[in-house]
């Protein structure tokens, strides 16, 4: 199926990146523990979520909802969104057109 996009998939790509890094808990997707997320890098670090955008952008073609440590992914085709509930209240999105 594959998440169906009109814009450039490194702007797509550079977005997700940056919202994923709005999720204080995000290595969890990995299994990291905080203690090994402390000791990246900057430029690690960057690595690891932009590693974690592309798995999400791939992996919401065959799964519509994706959990990432405290926070919720999910792909809305009709609004041509990817959507992150962070905690209970704060949301971000990335447009795919």
């Amino acid at each position: 199926m594959g998440v169906k996009y009109g814009r450039d998939y490194e702007f797509i790509l550079a977005d997700l990146t940056n919202a994923v890094g709005r999720i204080q808990d995000s290595y969890l997707f990995f299994e990291m523990e905080p203690s090994e997320w402390e000791g990246l890098s900057d430029t690690d670090r960057g690595e690891v979520l932009e590693a974690l955008a592309e798995d999400l952008f791939f992996g919401l073609g065959s799964e519509p909802m994706i959990e990432v440590g405290s926070a919720i992914v999910i792909y809305d085709p009709e609004g041509h969104r990817i959507n992150i509930l962070i905690g209970d209240s704060e949301l971000t999105s990335v447009s795919l057109i």
